[in-house]
């Protein structure tokens, strides 16, 4: 008889006075009206998206970072570019630091930063520092090993360290993503049921879209990880930044940022990147060419859909 492993994930807190205070996604979602002034602790995917939801609605929102820069794990330039355009839309930025405590003053609270900064009035804090696997089930009494960060050793086929008992999703920590965990336990499901030996998820190219305003489309790999595979001398990159036409009558100017990185003789298309309005909707259609194996040249034979931003991608030189 098989099994599967089901677990949900856990948010991490900083260990610091008045953790507590903060909420996470979870509470965000819970929230009956819209917080004036917010405290967002973070610089992934979560942070920057909710960070932007918040300020699009109208809250004053200061972004808590560790480091000098936001979406480390993406392309550099993803990053870069929204942090940017988030500045000079009124988002505030406290870089290198993250918080030393939170106090409840009144009916709202006080955080200061590790580089001793107050801010004060504060009425939600948000902690988006990211999650860790609820493994905490004795798995290891079934048979069912754990990897040194914490998550579930699988195979390719999901097969765990014992036979017949299988782990998908979040829990494997591949690929953090509702639609992977879906395409993951089809595959299982294919297998184990319908006669598929060979059916498995195949984790490369998997598209991925952060939500941030403006969003931003990824797809395959990096330029570093690219240059590490390859040879820095076997890679070449294509990119453009524009102003979209949509914005071409108006005060407002939001840029949009595309880039690709191509590898061998060939030219195949090994990485997409792009910030910009409209991101998540283009990457899907890209993200197909992408995994058949498309080229630089094949990219250029596709003729430009004009006016819009996608032509870019095709017109690249």
């Amino acid at each position: 008889m098989s099994s599967m492993v089901r677990t949900v994930r856990h948010f991490d807190y900083l260990v610091i006075g008045g953790a507590e205070y903060g909420i996470t996604s979870d509470g965000f979602f819970q929230l009956e009206k819209l917080p004036r002034k917010c405290v967002v602790v973070g610089s992934g995917y979560i942070a920057v998206e909710l960070a932007g939801v918040l300020h699009a609605l109208g809250a004053a929102v200061t972004l808590l970072t560790r480091t000098e820069h936001i979406l480390r794990v993406f392309e550099p330039l993803l990053g870069a570019t929204l942090m940017e355009h988030m500045s000079s839309e009124g988002v505030h930025f406290e870089k290198n630091c993250t918080v030393a405590s939170i106090t409840k003053v009144a009916h709202w609270y006080e955080v200061v930063t590790t580089t001793n900064r107050k801010i004060q009035e504060v009425d939600i804090v948000l902690w988006a520092v990211g999650r860790k696997p609820h493994v905490d089930l004795d798995l290891h009494h079934a048979g069912v090993e754990l990897d040194k960060t914490g998550h579930i050793k699988v195979d390719e086929y999901q097969n765990t360290t014992r036979p017949g008992v299988y782990a998908l999703g979040d829990v494997c920590g591949k690929w953090l993503l509702t639609p992977v965990a879906i395409a993951a336990g089809r595959c299982l499901s294919e297998r184990l049921f319908n006669n598929k030996p060979d059916c498995k998820l195949v984790y490369e190219n998997i598209p991925t879209v952060i939500f941030s305003h403006p969003p931003i489309g990824t797809i395959g790999m990096t330029l570093a990880q690219a240059e590490a595979k390859f040879g820095a001398q076997e890679i070449r990159t294509y990119r453009s930044t524009f102003t979209p036409m949509y914005y071409s009558m108006t005060e407002r100017k939001s840029k949009c940022v595309m880039m690709l990185v191509c590898a061998g003789p060939e030219e195949r298309v090994v990485g997409l990147h792009m910030i910009g309005d409209s991101a998540d909707e283009i990457l899907q259609g890209f993200g197909v060419a992408i995994k058949m194996g498309a080229t630089k040249a094949q990219f250029d034979s596709c003729v430009a859909i004009h006016p819009t931003s996608a032509e870019e991608l095709v017109t690249l030189r």
